[in-house]
């Protein structure tokens, strides 16, 4: 097995990585069956001289040169890789959650099928003011969907049902989730993705489908959501992204949204500020969020551990003062219950 690279962002306290480069490069070095959950939200291939509407002006739709079609079979093929590569490294009872729109995502599902994954759900999640349809000629996209899936036909995944009732006030949940709104104007204080998720998507799905402690793996980071939702939920958690901006933006968000921190640099610099004390919701949960402590290395496999242990990252978070921020709880709560309210 290759080494693997140095990490451009290790938090060991919490457990927390992220790795430039190539997603397919990176998965390949990780050890199998050592991530509990996966979250991705691949290129849905839209960049490709379209237009859409944006703060009420037409707009070029170009994310960047990554989204850019490569043709349908070329395209699957991508997403049969990655989606091949998550599920080598999914412990034999892990689960992936997979997002897109109808550009890419019943190619995901068709790869997911070839692979041998189990399929449990198709969540649409409805956004409540998407960007007009500018042509006339269809109806407008309101919906992404996002695909569920376990590791293969044998895997008895988690799914913690009874919180999930308790967030629903008491009715089951169902597969249209439109309670949760697009990324609130705090989490953008430090810049913005092109598809970053909000805070409150990430929340419903780690708590739903994993426990504390364990590792979660996002392939496409990008703005960082994923592990800054881990953190808040007491999660560890490892990135990969290609573009340095986007991991700069993810360092940024990770350290300020939590807590106030010196940070040592040996490579790049931050401007790190203390957050407000902005709340992510949803309009039946509000989540909770707490200092991680006392987690244990999440990696089952010994020669992962060893690796973790001897590198030496370029961004180390030192955390000097670790002073909750003003409204959040003074004291590790009870699992999955004390993170909704009301």
């Amino acid at each position: 097995m290759a080494t693997i690279p140095t990490p451009a962002f290790d938090d060991p306290k919490h457990h927390l990585r992220i790795y430039q480069g190539d997603c397919l490069d990176l998965l390949a070095q990780i050890p199998a069956s050592s991530v509990d959950l996966v979250f991705a939200d691949p290129p849905y291939f839209l960049s490709n001289g379209g237009i859409t509407c944006h703060a009420g002006k037409m707009v070029s739709v170009h994310k960047g040169d990554w989204d850019k079609s490569k043709g349908a079979e070329a395209n699957h093929e991508f997403n049969r890789a990655w989606l091949s590569a998550c599920q080598r490294l999914l412990k034999p009872n892990g689960s992936i959650w997979v997002s897109g729109t109808a550009h890419v995502i019943h190619s995901v599902g068709f790869a997911m099928q070839q692979l041998g994954f189990k399929l449990l759900n198709d969540i649409s999640w409805v956004k409540p003011n998407p960007p007009p349809n500018l042509s006339c000629r269809y109806f407008t996209h309101a919906t992404e969907t996002i695909i569920w899936a376990a590791k293969d036909k044998k895997s008895r995944h988690t799914f913690h049902y009874k919180l999930m009732k308790e967030t629903n006030r008491g009715k089951q949940m169902k597969s249209v989730w439109t309670d949760i709104r697009p990324p609130e104007p705090w989490e953008k204080k430090f810049g913005k993705h092109p598809t970053q998720k909000p805070v409150a998507l990430l929340e419903r799905i780690l708590l739903a489908s994993s426990n504390e402690g364990d590792l979660v793996l996002d392939p496409f980071l990008g703005g960082g959501t994923t592990l800054l939702t881990a953190f808040r939920l007491s999660r560890h958690a490892i990135g990969c992204e290609l573009a340095l901006e986007s991991i700069h933006l993810s360092v940024r968000r990770l350290c300020s949204n939590l807590v106030q921190l010196d940070l040592s640099v040996s490579s790049v610099q931050f401007s790190v500020d203390p957050s407000s004390d902005s709340v992510d919701r949803s309009d039946r949960a509000v989540a909770k969020s707490v200092i991680p402590t006392g987690a244990s290395a999440p990696f089952a496999d010994a020669q992962w551990r060893d690796l973790s242990s001897s590198v030496a990252a370029p961004v180390i978070c030192v955390f000097a003062s670790r002073t909750l921020l003003r409204g959040r709880a003074k004291r590790e709560p009870p699992p999955h219950r004390s993170h909704i309210v009301r």
